[in-house]
């Protein structure tokens, strides 16, 4: 178990900061597009691409963890509400597995942790 957990560690750590790095750095048409869809106007992508370098930081640590994963998990929770508000239904299921991540690493625990 201890090796899956690793494995979800990471591999929400990289998804974190590859959101974060489309956030702040990269200004992809695509997805400055998206997040206008999503009435989310430029200050709050930057907010959001922040919040989620700090998760994926944050996300490492033992003693942060639980409340990564939590706040990870409310970051996807406003994503498809906004996407289902706007009507875009897709976006919304595309997300459930990812919300499905912080909340099964969570369950895991963080292998570091004595």
């Amino acid at each position: 178990m201890k090796i899956v957990s690793i494995l979800l560690i990471f591999i929400t750590a990289f998804l974190n900061f590859k959101h974060a790095w489309d956030g702040l750095i990269s200004t992809k048409p695509e997805s400055t597009q998206m997040l206008s869809q999503l009435g989310i106007n430029s200050t709050a992508g930057l907010i959001l691409g922040v919040l989620s370098l700090v998760v994926g930081i944050m996300i490492l640590l033992p003693q942060t963890f639980f409340a990564a994963c939590l706040i990870n998990a409310v970051m996807i929770v406003v994503i498809m509400a906004l996407a289902l508000r706007s009507g875009n239904i897709k976006i919304a299921l595309i997300e459930i597995p990812f919300l499905l991540l912080p909340l099964v690493m969570i369950w895991l625990g963080h292998p570091l942790k004595k």
